[in-house]
């Protein structure tokens, strides 16, 4: 090994004294610095593919629950169709105790459905008064969307009775 001061004339005290601080500073950055860095300057992380790897997991994961989860929307919707369903018999009941027949006009008896999902609202039912005479009367609430993607759109029906009965189902 080549002596760090070899070929270095000195004029002063003070010119050796920085001369040697410069020399110092580099040796201690050629070596010493890289063997740290080498040595305790890693960082932990995983590498790429055990992030895709996981991601994998995850994406299968979902793909096994979700299709379990549809029965579960489809329900909790069906309840809307349920619930207007029977507000429109209320309707219908308290419009035959006072003009002793039943009505088809939404607007007789104080009716008004919600703006439906193809109209821009939030309402996945369409509500329909199929039959309306003087003793009875029936009115289905018809999806607009299908929940399956089987084709079938899920029907609900109510009558005077207030006999509530899905008939298509979803």
């Amino acid at each position: 090994m080549k002596p760090v001061l070899e070929g270095v004339q000195f004029k002063n005290t003070f010119s050796f004294k920085s001369t040697f601080i410069k020399l110092m500073k580099e040796y201690f950055m050629k070596f010493v610095f890289k063997k740290l860095l080498k040595k305790n300057m890693h960082l932990k992380a995983y590498s790429l593919s055990e992030i895709l790897i996981v991601l994998c997991i995850i994406g299968i994961l979902i793909y096994l629950v979700v299709p379990n989860q549809t029965s579960v929307v489809t329900s909790a919707k069906a309840i809307e169709a349920q619930n207007m369903l029977s507000m429109l018999h209320g309707l219908e009941k308290s419009h035959f105790y006072r003009h002793s027949k039943y009505t088809s006009d939404f607007n007789e008896l104080g009716f008004e459905q919600a703006a439906t999902i193809d109209k821009g609202g939030q309402a996945v039912y369409r509500i329909d008064i199929v039959k309306a005479s003087l003793n009875e009367f029936v009115a289905t609430a018809t999806s607009l969307q299908d929940f399956d993607g089987d084709g079938n759109y899920n029907t609900w029906q109510i009558d005077q009775d207030r006999m509530l009965k899905e008939i298509v189902k979803d």
